[in-house]
């Protein structure tokens, strides 16, 4: 019989749905800004459709990252996702 491996399962902060840790992204909050998680420090993870819908992203990254700055985090969510493709 084959083995199973384990694959960590994570929670979306936007959708609230459970997948596979390798098939979410993880950022990072970092002084009211977003960043990509860069090993160190708390994070969170989102999945990939919601970040196809700008909207409902950029409102659960501003709850997240406690800041109002509807602006600023759309224009950093759209460099890392640059960024990462």
């Amino acid at each position: 019989m084959a083995k199973k491996f384990h694959q960590p399962t994570r929670m979306c902060v936007s959708c609230r749905i459970k997948s596979a840790q390798n098939e979410l992204v993880r950022l990072r909050c970092v002084d009211g800004g977003l960043q990509p998680f860069g090993g160190w420090g708390r994070s969170f993870y989102i999945c990939k459709d919601c970040l196809l819908d700008e909207k409902k992203a950029i409102k659960s990254l501003m709850r997240q990252c406690k800041n109002g700055d509807r602006e600023n985090l759309s224009n950093k969510l759209k460099e890392i996702i640059a960024d990462d493709r």
